[in-house]
């Protein structure tokens, strides 16, 4: 990534410098041929200045002293050379200042000017000043090389930012990718910091907000896997004890037992049932809750626990008002409530069970309550990994009585007990 973003940097660095020193190249040529011809002119005016009116009869004279690279040569009318230096015959520079224009020519490997003398309204004769084109082009050349030392510096200052660049533009792209390889490895709680790049932080903001998905996706489906588990073992404990009491006792009631059996079924396929519904809960459109009497819904939660507890020697009390036991709640989220706090009580408490129903009006007050005591948490009980067993029956019962529009508390703890806060739908 760096040594891309550094050589793409310089391939525009050096495009930009060539389009930019090939005419600055042009120019410093033209400049420099403009400029000694310039001076070859005011050489050749400063000549000039010394010729003096009787130059036509025949007066000698001496071009000044100047430049040593500059050859000045004075010329009478007919294009002889009369003093100073130059060919004896002047060319077509000669001619031309003789017939009253100044002239500006390379001719011989020289760069040549010839300026007119006049006296009067006459041209007398011609001032020619010439200078070694080899002059001229090493005068060229070190400008050229000035220049090309212009463009390799800027060159090196564009690969010394291109390279800050480079490393600005991708951490935060190695960050990402670190950030990505943590959570390949497991870490779904790594995310993405913000950096100072617009698009990198929109592409780690869409990074962050598919992790968090994926997250509560996994979360969702170990959450489903643990209350599937947490849910199903005791119903699946409890019909295979029936099958086989009713296969090893000869006189059983066969009918009775297939009866018995039928209703556990019942009861897992509505576990099974509430568990994906929960597990779903986060849908858009979610599945209404089927609705049920609450004292139906009581006296079938006395059947699945009563052997149960009564197998350790414990008894289950129910206590109701026979007319609280008409209004209706949310029929399977209630009934999975109630196996759990009952399975809570049947492990973790001792003594009777009581499961107690009071009307208050608005919602109805389910609680289960045990002869047991102990230090607890109202607060910590309800998450997931608390107490001495897995910490799922609890937390699970919280996300039913929240999916459900109820509310379970931990109301005693000397005895413990625990109250579900029920919303009535009718009676």
């Amino acid at each position: 990534m760096r040594a891309r973003v550094v050589r793409v940097a310089l391939v525009a660095a050096a495009v930009a410098l060539f389009l930019l020193a090939v005419p600055l190249a042009v120019a410093v040529r033209s400049t420099f041929l403009a400029d000694e011809n310039g001076e070859l002119e005011r050489d050749a005016m400063a000549t000039v200045v010394r010729v003096g009116p009787d130059f036509a009869a025949g007066d000698p004279v001496e071009p000044p002293g100047g430049r040593g690279e500059v050859r000045r040569g004075i010329y009478d009318a007919t294009g002889r050379l009369r003093s100073g230096a130059g060919p004896a015959a002047g060319g077509d520079a000669v001619r031309e200042a003789l017939a009253g224009r100044v002239a500006r020519t390379r001719s011989g490997g020289e760069f040549v000017v010839a300026v007119p003398v006049s006296s009067g309204e006459r041209v007398v004769g011609a001032v020619r000043a010439s200078t070694s084109a080899r002059t001229v082009r090493s005068r060229v050349l070190w400008g050229w090389a000035a220049l090309l030392g212009l463009c390799l510096l800027a060159l090196g200052a564009a690969v010394v930012v291109a390279r800050r660049q480079a490393s600005v533009l991708s951490a935060p792209l190695e960050a990402l990718a670190r950030t990505s390889l943590a959570i390949a490895d497991g870490d779904l709680t790594a995310r993405a910091d913000r950096s100072t790049i617009a698009e990198i932080d929109e592409v780690a903001r869409a990074h962050n907000a598919m992790v968090g998905r994926l997250a509560r996706l996994l979360e969702r489906e170990r959450h489903f896997t643990a209350n599937a588990s947490h849910q199903l073992r005791t119903p699946l404990t409890g019909l295979q004890l029936a099958l086989e009491a009713a296969m090893a006792d000869p006189d059983a009631d066969a009918r009775a037992a297939l009866a018995e059996a039928a209703e556990r079924s019942r009861h897992l396929d509505h576990t099974i049932d509430e568990v994906l519904r929960l597990a779903t809960s986060g849908a858009s459109t979610p599945e209404p809750a089927s609705l049920q009497p609450v004292g139906d819904l009581l006296e079938a939660a006395e059947r699945r626990w009563h052997g149960v507890l009564a197998g350790d020697g414990r008894r289950l009390e129910l206590v109701r008002e026979p007319a609280s036991g008409r209004l209706t709640v949310p029929g399977r989220s209630t009934d999975q409530i109630l196996d759990v706090l009952l399975d809570n009580a049947h492990r973790h408490g001792s003594g009777t069970v009581t499961v107690s129903l009071r009307d208050l009006g608005a919602a109805l007050a389910v609680d289960v309550a045990d002869e047991g005591s102990g230090v607890l948490d109202a607060r910590a009980i309800f998450d997931r990994g608390t107490g001495t067993g897995s910490g799922i029956g609890l937390a699970l019962a919280r996300e039913l009585a929240g999916a459900s529009g109820a509310r379970i508390t931990l109301s005693g703890t000397g005895p413990t007990r625990f109250t579900l806060l029920l919303p009535l739908h009718g009676g």
